[in-house]
C-alpha cells in the first residue's frame, strides 16, 4: 500500500495521527459477531465504522439469525465488508455440501470467504485446491492453526502452510487464536508463542498478508509493539473495535509511546 493512501485522525487537543485509508491492505480490524441483538450491532458498527473493516459472522450464526439481511445492509451502509466464519464451511465440507454453501455465500453478495480446517480435517491437498478454486470468485481468507489445544504445529509447518496457501490464491492468512485467544499462535494460558511469531516474521512473508486473531488486550498490545500499529487483527469483539483504534493511535497507556 502506498503511504500516501492515509487518513488523518484528529485527536481533540492532541496531535493528529494517520492510519491507512479504507479499503485497507494493512491496519485491518476484523470484528466478530456471534449473534448480537440488531440494535446493539447497529450501534457498535456506526460508532466505529471509520476504523472497522470487516465483521465476521461467527459460529455459523448466520444460518440461524433472523437479522442477517439487515445486519449486512447496516455494514454496507457504513462501508464495512463481511464474511461467514470458517466453521460454516468446515461443516459444509463434513456434510459434502460445499457447493451449496458457496452458492449461499454468493447469494448474500459476499466478496470474501474463509477456508479453515481448525476442526474438520481436509483430505491431503483439498484445502489448497479449494482455496485456488474459490479465489477465482472471492477474496479468500485462509485460516491456519488448530482449534484443539493439544495440536501444536512447529514453526516450519506454519511457514510452509502460509506460503502454500498464499501461492494458491489466498488474499490473507488468518493465524488461529479463536475468540478465547488460547490456541494456535497462543498457549492455553493465552501467552503468545513468541518464538513462533518471530520465525514467521523472519521467513520473508509480508506481515500485511497475515491477520492475527487477537481477542485479548495483552495480545493486541504485544502485536502492535512487535510489528506496528498497522498490524492486521481478527476476532476482535465487535464492541471493542473503537478500543482497538485507540490502541493503534497511542491513545491508551499501553501504547502511548508509539506516538513518538
Amino acid at each position: 500500500m502506498s503511504k500516501s493512501e492515509t487518513i488523518e485522525i484528529p485527536c481533540g487537543p492532541l496531535a493528529s495521527v494517520t492510519l491507512p485509508a479504507k479499503p485497507r491492505n494493512e491496519g485491518i480490524t476484523a470484528a466478530i459477531d456471534g449473534g448480537l441483538p440488531l440494535s446493539v450491532f447497529r450501534d457498535c458498527v456506526e460508532q466505529s465504522s471509520e476504523f472497522l473493516d470487516f465483521v465476521k459472522f461467527g459460529w455459523a450464526s448466520a444460518f440461524i439469525t433472523k437479522a442477517l439481511d439487515e445486519k449486512i445492509r447496516i455494514l454496507r451502509d457504513n462501508g464495512i465488508d463481511f464474511w461467514i466464519g470458517g466453521t460454516a464451511l468446515e461443516i459444509a465440507y463434513f456434510e459434502n455440501r460445499v457447493s451449496q454453501f458457496v452458492d449461499y455465500v454468493g447469494e448474500l453478495g459476499a466478496e470474501y470467504i474463509e477456508v479453515s480446517d481448525g476442526k474438520v480435517e481436509f483430505e491431503p491437498g483439498e484445502k489448497v485446491e479449494l482455496i485456488s478454486a474459490l479465489s477465482k470468485s472471492f477474496r479468500v481468507f485462509s485460516e491456519i492453526g488448530s482449534k484443539d489445544v493439544k495440536q501444536v504445529m512447529t514453526p516450519r509447518i506454519w511457514i510452509s502452510k502460509i506460503r502454500e496457501e498464499l501461492d494458491a490464491g489466498a488474499w490473507k492468512i488468518i493465524a488461529e487464536g479463536r475468540e478465547s485467544g488460547t490456541v494456535g499462535i497462543y498457549r492455553p494460558s493465552g501467552e503468545i508463542r513468541e518464538g513462533l511469531l518471530e520465525e514467521i516474521r523472519e521467513c520473508g512473508v509480508p506481515i500485511e498478508d497475515l491477520v492475527f486473531e487477537a481477542p485479548n488486550k495483552s495480545q493486541q498490545v504485544w502485536l502492535i509493539e512487535r510489528f506496528s500499529k498497522e498490524v492486521n487483527f481478527g476476532n476482535i469483539p465487535l464492541m471493542d473495535a473503537l478500543n482497538i483504534a485507540a490502541l493503534r493511535l497511542g491513545l491508551r497507556a499501553d501504547t502511548i509511546f508509539i506516538r513518538e
